[in-house]
């Protein structure tokens, strides 16, 4: 309830500011929280959800919030992309309020402070939730050997973990998307699925596996890559990432910022990747739904068009921590 009182403060700073002050203060405060959770638990990929709401990628890249998100009521939540090694990410600005469309335009760059940091983040932190850690490559690793640093971030966070998503689709990593063709993917995902081979035979137990795809995919692309899942048991997809798309920002004086859009004006797009993906899928490999869900009726219209889980972000910024248990009980 105090967030509409603080949300102007917030949005009178810098964008990428207000974000990294907006999660101290959930960190700093977090004891004078009620500890928010609502049980809808679903079980999925061998794990069960307290409820079907996720934090997305993004909003934590290093885990360093996890004890304030914790009290939001999530029943899952995705920390990074994380990547092998720390890199700055982009040059700032790099982050932009489009605020009449309820969207944002990110191009962050897969800054992070590296796998290592990560894990000590995580260690003996309890928590109640699912957590799934999002991976990707560090920008001076070539595409061409892109399968070097997911294998060895997989490696990294294998036992951290309760999944670990690969991500490929993000826009501001230079030639990172073309890692989404049919050859490319097969290969990748042929890798991937080889160390988790080797990871289980360690272990003794098995790290679920979900792809994140592009909202920019052409229509022709949607049955190779859902095919290649089913050929290499991957246990989810997540759709989608942000979208190049300017269509619906055209005219805002930042429309031509470069970089991934996200928020209300990805929901149309998100979805429909989401229905073209479930027509194929089904019911053979759960889909997480994430773009432009700022309502709890738009959640339920994801899951009423085939997701098993949703997640959000952008809509978290715009509407405040109460989305989260409204959708909750809308579900």
């Amino acid at each position: 309830m105090l967030y509409p009182l603080i949300k102007p403060l917030l949005f009178a700073l810098d964008a990428e500011e207000a974000h990294e002050t907006s999660l101290q203060l959930l960190n700093q405060f977090r004891y004078l929280m009620p500890k928010t959770r609502c049980l809808k638990p679903v079980k999925l990929m061998g794990l069960n959800f307290p409820n079907p709401v996720g934090l997305a990628a993004g909003m934590d890249k290093n885990g360093d919030y996890l004890p304030g998100l914790s009290k939001l009521g999530f029943g899952f939540i995705e920390v990074g992309t994380v990547t092998p090694r720390p890199q700055t990410g982009n040059l700032k600005p790099r982050l932009f309020r489009l605020s009449q469309y309820n969207s944002i335009i990110n191009r962050m760059g897969f800054n992070n402070k590296g796998t290592d940091h990560l894990l000590a983040q995580l260690k003996d932190q309890p928590r109640d939730f699912v957590l799934g850690i999002n991976i990707g490559k560090n920008l001076n690793t070539s595409v061409n050997n892109a399968l070097v640093d997911y294998a060895e971030a997989f490696t990294s966070v294998y036992s951290s973990a309760d999944y670990i998503t690969i991500n490929i689709s993000s826009p501001n990593t230079p030639g990172l998307r073309g890692l989404q063709s049919e050859d490319a993917l097969d290969q990748l995902l042929n890798g991937i699925t080889e160390q988790r081979k080797k990871m289980q035979d360690k272990y003794g137990y098995n790290r679920s596996i979900a792809l994140k795809v592009s909202p920019d995919l052409d229509p022709g692309a949607i049955r190779p890559i859902a095919e290649l899942l089913l050929k290499h048991k991957i246990d989810a997809l997540i759709a989608t990432n942000t979208t190049l798309d300017r269509s619906l920002v055209k005219g805002h004086v930042l429309a031509n910022e470069a970089g991934g859009l996200s928020g209300d004006a990805l929901t149309l797009k998100s979805r429909d990747i989401l229905v073209q993906f479930y027509q194929i899928l089904q019911h053979d490999i759960p889909i997480i739904s994430v773009g432009g869900i700022s309502s709890a009726e738009e959640a339920k219209l994801r899951l009423e068009l085939g997701a098993k889980l949703v997640q959000i972000y952008s809509g978290l910024i715009f509407q405040g921590s109460g989305l989260v248990r409204q959708i909750i009980k809308a579900v």
